[in-house]
């Protein structure tokens, strides 16, 4: 396997990952409305970045152990599953978590020659 297609299949998966965490606490951030007081804001932001909490984790341990990235297809099932018929949102959401969690299980099935030198 050739040097670049291995970095590319080690660090894709990762970089997209953190780039999808960042994307989605996004979404988090409509919570900052004026008139409410911080409390209130902190605590429905806390609340709308769990999702992101979740990835996160996932994302930290797929770091060192690929094969914990196939969870981000079950997030990706179960997203689509909550959206219903919202077809843009399942394509924005379940789009990058599917394709990291696919990268991340072929990192992990192909270890032994991604980490060869």
């Amino acid at each position: 396997m050739k040097s670049q297609i291995k970095r590319l299949l080690y660090w894709s998966p990762r970089v997209l990952g953190v780039f999808f965490a960042l994307f989605l606490n996004i979404f988090a951030l409509d919570v900052f409305v004026r008139g409410r007081s911080l409390w209130l804001v902190l605590m429905a932001f806390l609340l709308h970045s769990i999702p992101t909490f979740a990835v996160v984790v996932i994302l930290i341990l797929a770091w060192h152990w690929e094969w914990v990235g196939g969870l981000f297809i079950l997030l990706a099932a179960g997203y689509v599953l909550e959206a219903k018929n919202n077809l843009a949102a399942i394509l924005a959401i379940s789009g990058p978590l599917l394709v990291t969690g696919a990268l991340f299980l072929i990192g992990w099935f192909y270890r032994k020659d991604i980490r060869s030198k």
